[in-house]
């Protein structure tokens, strides 16, 4: 066996550096990868992060949280499917009696970022969890103390490039590409594209984002992830006949004035063009990521799918409360 020598690792690093380096100048894109958003803010960000920090950031640290978590240990029958709203973009899955739990995240604060609101359930009384699917590494998405307290030997499948991130808690980590697929039982779950970014910091631009379809043998739920509009929902409509789709419509006012995130009427029209039955906004109102008011996303999304006829379709959900798949389908049999 050939040991490297130093100089041979010291070029490989140098060559890492070099590669790193020439990606964010080049704004952080990804040549590979034609749905990756660039890093580089647009101009008047520095104006933009300013009025973030002090309209949105600032008041919110003061701000007395609200919301309660429920505590009565939220176990389900097998033979019924539920979605249950945790708060942000984390849902407790329970579909063919299998446990799913979706981007874990109980944090109070990301930093200097305060969660506004509680979460839904409480995490050391969650039901035991099957697996877990986490759609891309940022912290909003991919909270690493909440993980380590959730893992235990369960699957849990990750983007490409994010299982060195999560190895450390012993987790069975299955990274997935787009149009991956696993299987667990009778269950099949599909990794599918989005146009975001996963960078956790500024020089892991490396790693990958999506969202997941899952599929039971007569129920099909999709989690968007984080993403901005594009014509990928298209062809994700095609591939799976959705009976639930949870759609972001929350942090579209980035400070970076990045197109990153669907305001919430993209988000209605990317549900639309899913061909889903049913949606459920996320992504809104647990923390303050973007520039609007929080109460902006949730009326916006009310005013434009009434417009478009659509309000009953969407299914705003309170944090904690489960949302039973029977009652989208006797709704939408009784409508058409």
């Amino acid at each position: 066996m050939v040991i490297p020598s130093e100089p041979t690792r010291l070029n490989k690093l140098v060559r890492q550096v070099r590669e790193k380096g020439r990606s964010l100048r080049q704004g952080g894109l990804d040549s590979r990868n034609t749905n990756q958003i660039g890093l580089l803010p647009s101009e008047g960000w520095r104006q933009r992060n300013y009025q973030f920090l002090r309209n949105i950031v600032i008041p919110s640290m003061f701000a007395q949280r609200v919301g309660n978590a429920r505590s009565s240990g939220i176990v389900l029958a097998e033979s019924l499917d539920h979605v249950t709203w945790i708060g942000h973009a984390t849902f407790l899955v329970q579909l063919g009696g299998r446990n799913i739990l979706i981007d874990p995240n109980w944090a109070m604060w990301h930093s200097i970022i305060k969660r506004v609101r509680r979460p839904g359930l409480v995490l050391d009384q969650l039901p035991e969890i099957d697996l877990i699917l986490v759609t891309h590494a940022h912290h909003d998405h991919l909270h690493l103390k909440s993980l380590e307290k959730i893992a235990q030997g369960q699957p849990i499948l990750v983007p490409r490039g994010v299982g060195k991130l999560v190895q450390r808690y012993h987790v069975n980590a299955i990274e997935m590409d787009w149009w991956d697929d696993y299987s667990l039982g009778d269950l099949r779950v599909t990794f599918t594209p989005a146009r975001h970014w996963g960078a956790r910091y500024v020089h892991d631009v490396h790693r990958g984002f999506g969202g997941y379809a899952i599929e039971s043998s007569d129920r099909t739920l999709f989690h968007c992830g984080d993403s901005a509009a594009f014509e990928g929902f298209e062809e994700i409509g095609k591939q799976f006949d959705i009976d639930l789709a949870l759609m972001p419509i929350g942090a579209y006012e980035a400070p970076s004035g990045r197109e990153v995130h669907m305001n919430p009427e993209e988000a209605v029209n990317a549900f639309v063009a899913l061909g889903a039955t049913g949606m459920v906004p996320m992504h809104f109102g647990s923390f303050p990521l973007g520039g609007e008011p929080m109460h902006e996303p949730l009326e916006r999304l009310v005013y434009h799918a009434g417009g478009l006829g659509l309000s009953h379709r969407i299914h705003v959900l309170h944090e904690g409360k489960p949302l039973d798949f029977s009652q989208i389908r006797r709704h939408e049999q009784f409508i058409r």
